[in-house]
């Protein structure tokens, strides 16, 4: 997903006995040259990284690296941002005999609200890529969120399951989400364009209604009346302008159910 309009550049998936990082690996052909893929601590992996980065021109990544990440500094660009030379498993080199033994990435240490922090990626160029602005273009992972919840709360009214019983008509049903869900994400991105403000000003919300509201009439209108049509809707956008967005952190947690009846504590249930 681009972490500036929200569009999704590409999409895998499957049946839920296969691990996430097997759906991961067909991307990396589909992501462009001269990018930079933010992913979350789940994707620590060295074939996987290295793949990454060597699927083209100039493919980057970013990611939170795990606590006790055993690494040897290579060059210490400043305090809190180096070089380093990190071991590849016995295990991945069994199955992949052709990784190295060590490989290196930069690791960038901080705090973020008082909480330290530390990152790699493949972006090693300190000059061109401080390391304070890669730490904070973290931040922009949680966009993909954000648009997840778009798509599960805004498009699917907070359904739990899909209406299709089949699963090719699962997979039907899906593709036929994401394709609708970009289509929104588009045109909302244009109307963005126009006023000259991110997309992520706008609200999905009550912009996704405005559009499909006048999809469903338009077509007991002439087609000459589009364009006017169109524009009035674009010209409309600006009454969803949110204010600027804050910069926030979202630790993941488990929320408390909610129930009329008290919580057992762990000695009742033992």
């Amino acid at each position: 997903m681009d972490t500036c309009t929200h569009l999704i550049r590409a999409a895998e998936f499957g049946d839920y006995g296969t691990a996430e990082l097997s759906f991961a690996k067909p991307l990396m052909h589909k992501v462009p040259d001269d990018s930079l893929t933010i992913f979350d601590r789940a994707y620590f992996s060295a074939a996987f990284l290295l793949d990454w980065q060597q699927a083209g021109r100039q493919k980057h990544w970013l990611l939170r690296a795990r606590a006790g990440l055993r690494y040897e500094v290579i060059c210490q660009l400043t305090p809190d941002d180096c070089l380093v030379s990190l071991p590849v498993s016995p295990q991945a080199r069994k199955q992949r005999p052709d990784l190295p033994a060590r490989w290196q990435a930069r690791l960038i240490k901080c705090k973020i609200g008082g909480e330290p922090r530390q990152f790699l990626t493949s972006l090693c160029d300190a000059h061109r890529f401080p390391a304070r602005e890669i730490a904070a273009h973290y931040m922009q992972r949680w966009e993909i969120e954000l648009g997840f919840r778009e798509i599960k709360q805004g498009m699917q009214k907070n359904a739990t399951t899909l209406r299709s019983k089949l699963p090719e008509l699962v997979r039907q049903e899906v593709w036929g989400t994401l394709i609708a869900y970009n289509l929104l994400r588009h045109e909302i991105a244009q109307m963005a364009d126009e006023l000259h403000v991110p997309p992520q000003r706008l609200s999905f919300q009550w912009l996704a209604l405005a559009i499909t509201t006048a999809l469903y009439h338009w077509p007991l209108q002439t087609p000459g009346t589009f364009p006017k049509r169109l524009a009035f809707l674009r010209e409309q956008a600006r009454a969803y302008l949110l204010p600027e967005r804050r910069a926030r952190s979202f630790p993941r947690a488990v929320k408390q159910p909610r129930s009329k009846f008290p919580m057992k504590n762990a000695s009742q249930l033992n």
